[in-house]
């Protein structure tokens, strides 16, 4: 009996290193990676009210307020509206659910969770798929972002931007792809007084088929590891002063993996730049303020493009 338990175990585990076993997501999660962790962590609606929606009018209403609560995004919802969410809130996908032209913004709050979520092609005259502003602690994790490369680049704005002096984010196991421009860190090139303090990481995400901003990053620290970049036509931009620290991650299929235009800097070790070069100047940033664990860089592809997106069960 002792040895059909441990062939049953090592099945299951051979079974769930393969991705053919999703991995299960409890609503009473709090981030455990990154800058999200610092600042007395990042809990989201740990502990609140619980509510499902299937509607965008009983979404618009569940998120609001600065109550703790945990709204659970069910089925398909299609109409073209940004939905704001308040602080102290976790929003989380069921397994095959969607927003279809509906964007979320976290603007002026903190302590917010966004987990599971599929959000694709919110229109430019909308907003960006997911725009985080002036907010404080927010993990983003397993989302699956998206729109196409049919329409020029401004039929569709950001994928995921981060702007307006953001601390304490974290974005994890992300799928980001058929986009023009993915993510953007730091709202312009002369708003560095209020974007310099901004504190971002990127752990163990998929951008895929994306024309620029993988991301681009102007300001304040980034540290950028365990990543997956496949056929984009641009890499990492550090730009307007900002210090990043980039390690592990792999590309294919891009020139220039990670560059700097306008005097930003880059610590890169242990990447896999596909046969292209970093040319960013090395930066002061080489230490990350928080304990992580990096995957090697030849199992970082097997183990990052498998698993991201929206992959959770709840």
């Amino acid at each position: 009996m002792r040895f059909f338990a441990s062939v049953v175990a090592f099945a299951a585990i051979q079974v769930a290193s393969a991705g053919l076993i999703q991995k299960r997501a409890s609503v009473s999660d709090v981030a455990s990676v990154g800058y999200a962790t610092l600042n007395g962590g990042t809990t989201g609606g740990s502990g609140g009210t619980q509510t499902t929606v299937t509607t965008l009018d009983a979404l618009t209403s569940a998120v609001t307020g600065s109550a703790k609560k945990i709204v659970i995004v069910s089925g398909v919802i299609t109409g073209s509206a940004v939905v704001k969410v308040g602080s102290n809130t976790s929003v989380i996908g069921k397994s095959g659910s969607a927003l279809n032209g509906i964007g979320l913004r976290v603007l002026d709050e903190s302590n917010v969770i966004i987990r599971n979520v599929k959000i694709s092609k919110v229109l430019a005259s909308v907003g960006d798929a997911l725009g985080i502003q002036a907010a404080h602690q927010v993990w983003v994790d397993h989302v699956d972002l998206s729109s196409d490369r049919d329409h020029d680049k401004d039929f569709y704005d950001g994928l995921l931007d981060i702007t307006h002096g953001c601390t304490g984010v974290t974005v994890t196991s992300s799928k980001l792809y058929t986009h023009w421009k993915a993510s953007l860190v730091g709202h312009s090139d002369n708003n560095g007084a209020e974007d310099t303090p901004i504190t971002v990481t990127y752990a163990n995400n998929y951008w895929n088929n994306l024309n620029s901003r993988t991301p681009s990053f102007r300001f304040g620290h980034g540290h950028i590891y365990n990543n997956v970049f496949d056929n984009n036509n641009d890499g990492i931009n550090t730009r307007d002063g900002a210090q990043l620290l980039v390690e592990n991650n792999v590309w294919t299929g891009t020139d220039k993996p990670l560059y700097s235009t306008d005097g930003g800097f880059a610590v890169a070790r242990g990447n896999d730049f596909g046969g292209a070069a970093n040319s960013a100047p090395t930066g002061t940033f080489t230490t990350a303020p928080y304990s992580y664990s990096l995957t090697p860089v030849a199992s970082v592809r097997s183990s990052v493009v498998s698993s991201a997106g929206q992959t959770l069960s709840l």
